[in-house]
């Protein structure tokens, strides 16, 4: 057992863990934060992705050790202190980006990611941006128009 400490959402952490204990285990039993969701347990849904550094990591993927001395920023940190949605989060609500939920965490932190990296892409961008991400409901066309707009583009009605 080794202990890791951390930022998490702005807030200092430390956890005891195992060396093969995965982030997304300790954010989610360990500290409650259940927002970030397993989907695949083999990195291909993208439903864990979580911001290391600001960088965008599938945190099934990542030991909690390698996290040690880092900032984490998981999908419960992107709201507003006072609980205002992020532009990307109030985007997807508004042009329902959404449908049972579950890969939502993960399609959010990755468009976040997105446009700190380019804020203004195209829908090409959009779409191979969220290559790594699985969604079994919404067919992304709404998740793609969500994205547009929070960068500021106009985008069609929601469909």
């Amino acid at each position: 057992m080794a202990v890791v400490s951390m930022i998490v959402n702005g807030r200092e952490v430390s956890a005891e863990v195992e060396g093969r204990t995965l982030l997304v285990e300790v954010l989610r039993e360990g500290l409650g934060l259940t927002g970030t969701h397993v989907g695949c347990d083999t990195s291909q849904c993208g439903a864990c992705i979580v911001h290391v550094d600001g960088a965008p990591v599938k945190a099934c993927a990542m030991f909690a050790l390698e996290a040690e001395g880092h900032t984490v920023t998981t999908i419960e940190g992107i709201a507003g202190a006072d609980g205002a949605l992020s532009p990307v989060q109030a985007a997807f609500k508004e042009h329902h980006g959404l449908q049972c939920g579950f890969c939502t965490p993960g399609m959010v932190m990755a468009a976040e990611a997105l446009l700190k990296e380019n804020p203004k892409p195209t829908e090409h961008e959009v779409r191979e941006y969220l290559e790594g991400n699985i969604c079994r409901c919404t067919g992304y066309h709404n998740i793609v128009k969500a994205i547009l707009a929070a960068s500021g583009q106009a985008v069609s009605a929601p469909v």
